[in-house]
């Protein structure tokens, strides 16, 4: 992989990976698997990658979901990204912190309002009696923008920006004779990066 060969940093490679792809006109290549652990029970799901910096990587969830909660309880947890058209998988470890409610306030009201009535009238995990009674809250909240406009589907309190932190990156390129090209970068300090050829 031609970005494998002397990279400067881990967010470079990733940086240049999805850029590289972007003329592909791959489906949802910002979609990763998020895994958190509580309890010794892992779980996983997808979840949608709004943004990355040098920092780490940024996506928005319900704090009263399970996964908000596993994340409060610790806040390890690992991110996958695959794009199997192209056989690309990139693997990421670390830190999971909650960004400021500016911050959340500013994505909110970026969002189209259907996904902002979406969100709100949904308590994300939480056990109900039927569709029914999301269908009702949407609509209930369709009207209220209607009669007071956009500005009043406000943000849920509970609805906020997290940001993984990674300490681990690892970068696999699918090879037709098997012989996959594996890279981990370790954070050793302060943005210093070990890099190691794995087995694959």
């Amino acid at each position: 992989m031609k970005y494998f060969r002397k990279p400067s940093c881990s967010y470079t490679i990733i940086r240049n990976l999805i850029m590289d792809d972007k003329p592909l006109n791959l489906q949802e290549i910002n979609a990763v698997s998020l895994s958190t652990c509580a309890n010794n029970k892992p779980s996983s799901r997808m979840v949608l990658l709004k943004s990355y910096d040098s920092e780490g990587f940024t996506f928005y969830s319900n704090k009263i979901s399970r996964k908000g909660q596993e994340i409060s309880c610790n806040p390890y947890a690992s991110m996958l990204l695959y794009w199997p058209q192209i056989s690309r998988q990139i693997r990421i470890e670390g830190k999971i912190i909650e960004l400021d409610a500016t911050d959340a306030d500013k994505y909110w009201y970026s969002r189209p309002l259907a996904s902002r009535i979406g969100s709100k009238a949904s308590d994300q995990g939480k056990i109900i009696e039927s569709r029914q009674v999301l269908e009702d809250k949407k609509s209930e909240l369709e009207a209220l923008a209607e009669k007071e406009g956009e500005e009043s589907i406000t943000r849920p309190l509970t609805w906020i920006g997290y940001k993984l932190i990674p300490d681990l990156f690892e970068f696999w390129q699918g090879q037709s004779n098997r012989l996959h090209d594996r890279l981990q970068f370790t954070l050793i300090d302060n943005n210093q990066w070990d890099m190691k050829r794995l087995s694959p």
